[in-house]
């Protein structure tokens, strides 16, 4: 019993490992990366439909994005939505094809970008413990039940716990990571 307690618990944990590595991947770093546009969606044929399944999506250089809409048509229809984001960017094209040069970061930028990326860890990391929570109090549940000892609670909590450690600092892997690559000029 402890054992599906366990395996669900670091089921969820990997899941906002997932999300951690999503959230961070769509933060601005000064380096062109598709991910970027990964939130936007453009109208196309009535229907807000999002970028990557309306075009290809390339990085050919550090600081240029280019999308090569498969419908001619949409072409507007993205720039309009790119302007409309709150990323900053601003698109070119050529009627065919969308350039989006990515400019460089000014310090102030970059520092409040390390906030929202530090912002977004400590939830991450609050969701892991919530996590533990949930999985300690279904131990607890089990132990009150008569269905595991009072041992095998607290074997199984140290477990949790180990897990615990393990994915936050997984965690703070990424936000270091994230940083330097946000603080690189």
């Amino acid at each position: 019993m402890t054992k599906e307690v366990l395996r669900e618990n670091e089921r969820k944990m990997q899941g906002v490992i997932e999300a951690t590595k999503y959230d961070f991947s769509t933060v601005r770093t000064g380096r062109a990366n598709p991910a970027l546009l990964d939130r936007i969606q453009a109208e196309y044929y009535g229907t807000l439909t999002p970028l990557n399944q309306m075009a290809n999506i390339s990085a050919p250089e550090a600081r240029l994005l280019v999308i090569q809409p498969w419908d001619k048509s949409a072409v507007k229809d993205i720039e309009r939505a790119i302007l409309k984001s709150d990323l900053g960017l601003t698109p070119s094209s050529d009627g065919t094809v969308i350039r989006i040069p990515i400019p460089a970061l000014t310090e102030e930028r970059r520092k409040d970008l390390v906030r929202l990326v530090r912002k977004g860890a400590e939830d991450n990391r609050i969701a892991i413990r919530n996590i533990r929570r949930e999985a300690n109090d279904s131990l607890r549940t089990l132990e009150k039940d008569g269905t595991i000892s009072e041992d095998e609670r607290h074997r199984a909590e140290s477990e949790v716990q180990e897990l615990t450690d393990k994915y936050i600092e997984q965690i703070n892997r990424l936000l270091e990571d994230k940083e330097a690559e946000i603080m690189e000029v």
